[in-house]
């Protein structure tokens, strides 16, 4: 169930760079959906409701959250106010977006679940087993590489997704990320635990649901909490990582030519754009 809220969430914030995705949401979501559980035709109808009034909400509620955070950010990009501490409030307020959609679909999420026959039950956490094995054979399969080719290439992800958002990097940025790429922790075997552990939680729910009268209740509370499932070295290494980011991003930010700038800047205002058009729209 969880994984049904992240794809719900990812696909709503393409609304951010795809209108088509957004006014497409219902049928890319059962696309989605397919891997997991297959529903009857009742389940379908009830979840259809449920999806056109999250669809709703989110477009009503939501995006005005998301077309004030992208217009702070141009400010802060146009001020040169882009420090650590400012780019961590910003990953804040994205966190709290999806904390929103998570708190509102929850309740009601868990409430379908309680349809699912045993035959969906298998199938959803078999799948999402085989995910589970299908993400260790891909870290195996990295593992195999000697460490150097494996820190080349973290640094290549990193240079292009910055380059995606401004453009070419200048040597001096290239330089930056190089200096604070080997410091990141691995987190691979941690975030692999947790899927487990909140998979296996939900899993003994779904076990005792007929004897369970807090059957929902109980499978919000799982939904709502992941940190309870993420180990205290793991939020450590999470937290770490983010002050790592932060100050690698400001660092970055600092040396952003007028180009750059220009580049970053374009790119949001037509976002922006967007997401006043899916307003206009509603």
């Amino acid at each position: 169930m969880k994984k049904l809220c992240v794809a719900l969430l990812a696909i709503m914030l393409a609304g951010c760079s795809s209108k088509l995705a957004y006014n497409n949401l219902d049928w890319l979501v059962y696309w989605y959906m397919d891997d997991y559980v297959e529903l009857t035709d009742h389940q379908e109808k009830v979840f259809d409701r449920h999806l056109q009034r999250w669809i709703n909400w989110h477009r009503n509620e939501e995006l005005n959250h998301y077309i004030a955070q992208l217009q702070t950010i141009r400010t802060d990009i146009t001020e040169d106010r882009l420090t650590p501490q400012v780019i961590n409030d910003h990953l804040e307020k994205a966190t709290a977006h999806w904390i929103r959609l998570r708190e509102e679909i929850a309740p009601e999420l868990a409430q379908l679940a309680t349809t699912l026959n045993d035959e969906q039950v298998i199938r959803l956490f078999a799948a999402l087993e085989e995910d589970n094995k299908e993400e260790e054979e891909e870290y195996r399969e990295r593992m195999q590489e000697p460490e150097e080719e494996r820190l080349e290439q973290r640094i290549d992800d990193m240079t292009d997704n910055l380059e995606d958002r401004i453009g070419e990097l200048s040597d001096q940025q290239k330089r930056i990320i190089k200096r604070y790429a080997p410091q990141y922790a691995s987190t691979f075997g941690d975030w692999i635990t947790y899927r487990r552990n909140i998979q296996n939680a939900g899993r003994k729910l779904f076990i005792l649901r007929d004897s369970n009268p807090a059957f929902t209740d109980e499978l919000v509370t799982v939904m709502s909490n992941p940190d309870n499932y993420r180990s205290p070295d793991y939020q450590l290494k999470r937290q770490q990582n983010r002050e790592l980011y932060t100050k690698m991003i400001a660092e970055i930010a600092s040396t952003f030519t007028a180009a750059q700038k220009r580049h970053l800047i374009t790119e949001l205002d037509e976002m922006v754009a967007d997401l006043e058009d899916l307003l206009d729209h509603a």
